[in-house]
């Protein structure tokens, strides 16, 4: 009665960020694959209103057996219909305009 287990799918690829630790860093290819992994992913958070506001290398998974990505860790993603003034993140990512506490929407990412 006291307790909340989470069952999540098991991604056997690792975090991008090991991949990138180890590769020191991706060859062009490889980034541009990544980056339009990632892109395609927030385009679709954006397009249900939703600002995802902690992307980093450790909450991007790999799946193992085909190397798409995908995001995990939603503990900082809001719905807004147009702007918020929430400080959130992890302070190394965290982007100027959430920082500043003007505001933010969509461009956080």
């Amino acid at each position: 009665k006291s307790k909340v287990f989470l069952i999540l799918e098991y991604i056997n690829g690792g975090e991008l960020f090991t991949h990138l630790r180890k590769a020191g860093r991706f060859t062009n290819v490889v980034g541009m694959y990544y980056g339009a992994e990632i892109a395609t992913a927030l385009n679709y958070l954006h397009s249900m209103r939703t600002v995802y506001r902690d992307l980093k290398p450790e909450n991007l998974l790999i799946v193992g057996n085909t190397g798409h990505i995908k995001i995990t860790d939603f503990g900082f993603a809001k719905f807004i219909e147009n702007r918020t003034w929430t400080l959130c993140g992890t302070p190394e990512y965290l982007a100027p305009e959430i920082i500043q506490n003007k505001g933010h929407s969509f461009g956080v990412e």
